[in-house]
Formats: C-alpha cells, structure tokens, sequence
C-alpha cells in the first residue's frame, strides 16, 4: 500500500514537471514574431494532436508491459547491459513490421518508390535512420543496466519506465537549450523551464529518498 502511494506520488510528480515544461514553450510562444507563429501552427490540429498523444502515451506503456512480459525471453547469467534484449527485439519488430507497411502503402500512395533509386536522398536517409535508431535503442541498453541495480519488488523498479520517460524529455529539452532553441526568451520561460526540469530531476530521486 505504502509502496504504490509512493509510485502515484512519483508519477505525479514526473507529470507536474513536464506540465510545467510545456507552460514554458507556450510562455516561449507568446514571445515569437506572426511569422514564427503562422510557421508552427501551419499543420496544427488540436484534436488530432491529442489522439496522437493519448494513443502514443498508451502504446508506451504497452511496450513497458510486453518487456515485462518477455523477461522469460532473457538468459541467465547474460550480462545485465544485454539482459532485455531478446524481449525489445520481440516488442520492437511489430513495431517495425507496421512502420514498414505504412512507409510502402504512402510509397504507392504517392508514387515515390522511385525515390529509392536516387543514391545520395537513400544514402543520407540511412545514416540517419540508423543513428536514430542506435541512439533509440541505447535507452532499453541504459534501462537494463540500470534494473539490474534495483530489488526485483521495489517501488524504484516499478517506477522504472517513468523515470526513463521522465530522463527523455529532460534531456531533450537540454539539448534543446545547448542548441540554442530557447536563445532570446525573457527571463520569465527561462525561469519556468528551469523549474520543470528540477522538478523532473526531482521526480527521479523521490521514490528512493526514504533510502537517503
């Protein structure tokens, strides 16, 4: 009972933080030129954004369970780094087989087969498709490392996936920030954006802070 206030709490907590994260880019909005503004809402649907959001953030969580499902997939005595391997390829390949046959079905859609046969677009595509793809994959190689150092019925190992989510959008905006994207907000979205990500960092420490 103790355990999973604690993890509510914990989630909450994480939630709290990106709200207030996204408070910052609306205040970070307000401070665009008309043509900045008439730039990023040119493909904006509300509804169809949050269908798109509710949809991702329960087929994240899907993927949380199938790994789950598929620890009986791991060897035993594997090294910890590659332990959830076998289960991410399981989890991971519908995912690939349904983004496939989406990608042809637009390919004849809108005739662009040929696109493939032009050697520097293919080229270039696949450089960064696999680097996407190896720098998406090295947080399933972090969270299996890091599972190892947790009690298999712990509040912490429960709350493992929300502290890897709540790690992706910290970071992300991080190096959003390194590569300048909020250069020129006023001292008020600076401030709230700082707020958030302390309160994510906070949300990673709290389900273990009665261990400190």
């Amino acid at each position: 009972h103790g355990q999973g206030l604690t993890l509510l709490i914990g989630v909450c907590i994480t939630l709290a933080g990106i709200a207030v994260i996204g408070y910052a880019g609306s205040l970070r909005a307000q401070n665009m030129t008309e043509e900045e503004k008439k730039a990023a809402i040119k493909d904006f649907a509300l509804t169809k954004g949050l269908l798109v959001a509710l949809l991702a953030g329960v087929m994240s969580a899907c993927f949380a369970l199938g790994l789950d499902a598929g620890k009986p997939l791991s060897v035993a005595g594997v090294n910890p780094l590659f332990e959830t391997l076998p289960a991410t390829l399981m989890v991971t390949l519908g995912g690939f087989i349904t983004n496939a046959v989406y990608c042809l079905y637009q390919n004849a859609k809108n005739k662009t087969f040929g696109d493939y046969a032009k050697t520097g677009v293919l080229t270039n595509n696949i450089l960064f498709c696999a680097l996407a793809g190896v720098l998406w994959y090295c947080q399933f190689f972090g969270l299996g490392l890091g599972k190892s150092f947790f009690a298999p019925d712990s509040v912490i190992m429960a709350f493992s996936w929300c502290i890897l989510m709540a790690l992706n959008v910290l970071f992300s905006n991080v190096w959003g920030i390194l590569l300048k994207e909020w250069k020129g907000c006023n001292t008020k979205t600076v401030t709230v954006l700082t707020i958030g990500l302390l309160i994510l960092i906070f949300s990673l420490v709290f389900p273990n802070m009665d261990k400190i």
